[in-house]
């Protein structure tokens, strides 16, 4: 009815992606669309509950980070002019969704003005294009932590363990293979890096394992520092450090390394990231990074 071609991501995921593409006055019937059929489902849900005021629909749009500060403007005066202009509420995450270079935008209200709103960001969007290369936001399938123990795969259900799948458990046997745990008492080979390596070949896994410092009788405890260097590019730096520095001191909790970031250089695209510790904690903080 609207003419816009509609795509919707993959199921079997908390959230999914609605993308609308077309021309701009097919985007828009298309989003009164769905405001619509959002307002409908909240009245029908309010049939059967004791609540007196309705709660306003409210749509979560992607959009890339490098378009949100024409979005937001300067201090705040443009998404100040949407908000009273349209009279929907809207917010713009601080964060960029993980894994991706793309932010969450929130707007809330009456159909009427969550349409007028997205036509607002609309011509906001389409004159100020993105910059540099986007990484779209994908939503990652719901799923419970597994712990690794004695070989064994385990899903955490309520107070307890459950034993996994035998695929899991066989991956991981096959992940164990390659890092340098041995049985206690022998003597510990070098690490060789390739543990979050295999693990990165099983993206379902990257989203479910439960990473756990231990401390093995055996291993031996102060194998030698080294250092190893990094470069990232610039517009992803935002989303390793973190607001406030919050992800970059979580990877340096979690790896056991020492991480420092240099100052941005002028003329330079890129960030370099010195990562002192065992090669252990150097490959871990490697994945972490990574991962982010």
């Amino acid at each position: 009815q609207s003419g816009a071609r509609i795509n919707i991501s993959e199921g079997n995921c908390p959230e999914r992606i609605v993308t609308i593409t077309g021309p701009t006055d097919a985007i828009f019937k298309a989003f009164a669309m769905i405001a619509y059929k959002f307002e409908e489902d909240i009245t029908n849900s309010m049939s059967n509950s004791t609540a007196t005021s309705k709660p306003p629909v409210t749509l979560r749009l992607v959009v890339p980070a490098s378009q949100c500060g024409s979005l937001i403007g300067k201090g705040g005066s443009k998404i100040k002019e949407i908000r009273e202009s349209t009279g929907a509420q809207v917010q713009v995450a601080g964060d960029m969704l993980p894994n991706s270079t793309e932010r969450a935008v929130t707007i809330s209200g009456t159909p009427d003005a969550i349409i007028q709103c997205v036509k607002q960001i609309c011509v906001v969007m389409l004159e100020s294009p993105p910059k540099g290369a986007t990484i779209p936001y994908r939503p990652k399938p719901a799923s419970t932590p597994v712990i690794f123990a004695g070989g064994q795969a385990y899903t955490i259900q309520g107070q307890y363990a459950i034993p996994h799948p035998d695929q899991l458990t066989k991956l991981h046997q096959l992940a164990m293979q390659q890092t340098p745990f041995t049985p206690l008492g022998q003597t510990t080979p070098a690490f060789p890096g390739t543990y979050p390596h295999t693990l990165s070949r099983y993206p379902c896994l990257l989203t479910s394992v439960t990473i756990f410092p231990c401390i093995c009788p055996g291993l031996d405890a102060s194998p030698p520092a080294s250092t190893h260097e990094l470069t990232i590019p610039n517009d992803l730096i935002g989303c390793i450090i973190g607001r406030q520095g919050t992800k970059i001191n979580e990877i340096r909790q979690m790896s056991g390394a020492q991480i420092k970031i240099a100052n941005a250089t002028e003329g330079s695209s890129e960030r370099q990231i010195t990562i002192t510790g065992t090669p252990a904690n150097i490959s871990l903080a490697q994945y972490l990074i990574n991962a982010r």
